[in-house]
């Protein structure tokens, strides 16, 4: 196998996307994140565990 012919062909636009974020995050997936660990940080507290 040679260099060219292991060369993507697809524009990196045209690639099927995977489900992961979007480049332009909205600041409520921030929020609800940052939510998230707080929670968790809570409840691993509240059991003892740390």
């Amino acid at each position: 196998m040679t260099a060219d012919a292991a060369a993507p062909t697809a524009s990196a636009g045209d690639l099927i996307r995977t489900g992961g974020p979007k480049d332009d995050s909205s600041w409520l997936e921030h929020v609800l994140g940052w939510t998230l660990v707080v929670v968790v940080a809570m409840f691993v507290t509240q059991a003892g565990l740390f």
